[in-house]
């Protein structure tokens, strides 16, 4: 049985970044081929996020795969048919490294989004004729924002903003 933690990271293409810092978009993709040679199936996170939910948790939010650096929480992790979608908030006024990543996430300078995982037995297999393996059950502990992306299809899709819900500036 695998119980290192083990990241797989995703890019994430950020249309508009406001003050409040809340955002949504796909943490994992369903049916691509990372560049581990990796491909996340449909249903593989459906039991640890069922987990989560009966615990009243969400997996971190963390800041390049730094357990010292939580930058946020999710407010929502679900699956999709397209993969692992999120809504989550960046804390920007807890502290410089949440403004750092609001600033870089901004500017575009930090592009991926990465899952922090363990793979229980049973959790994976070996496809022979596709020469990748099929990852089936992941056990999701955190989701990371990072530089470097291993999956360009997934992605950050929005940063809400007051705005949207009524707010004023």
């Amino acid at each position: 049985m695998m119980t290192a933690m083990l990241h797989k990271q995703v890019a994430m293409n950020v249309k508009a970044v406001t003050d409040e810092g809340q955002f949504s978009g796909l943490g994992s993709v369903f049916g691509v081929t990372d560049s581990y040679g990796d491909v996340v199936v449909p249903g593989a996170f459906k039991e640890s996020l069922a987990a989560h939910a009966a615990a009243g948790s969400m997996p971190a939010m963390l800041w390049q795969h730094d357990s010292g650096e939580p930058i946020g929480k999710y407010i929502k992790a679900e699956e999709t048919e397209e993969g692992l979608a999120l809504e989550g908030q960046i804390l920007i006024d807890a502290g410089a490294t949440e403004k750092r990543a609001h600033a870089h996430i901004k500017a575009g300078s930090v592009s991926g989004m990465s899952i922090g995982y363990s793979l229980p037995e049973g959790g994976y297999h070996w496809d022979s004729e596709k020469q990748v393996f099929m990852l089936t059950k992941i056990d999701l502990w955190e989701v990371s924002i990072v530089t470097f992306p291993a999956n360009p299809e997934a992605q950050i899709q929005d940063v809400k903003s007051v705005l949207a819900k009524g707010g004023k500036p």
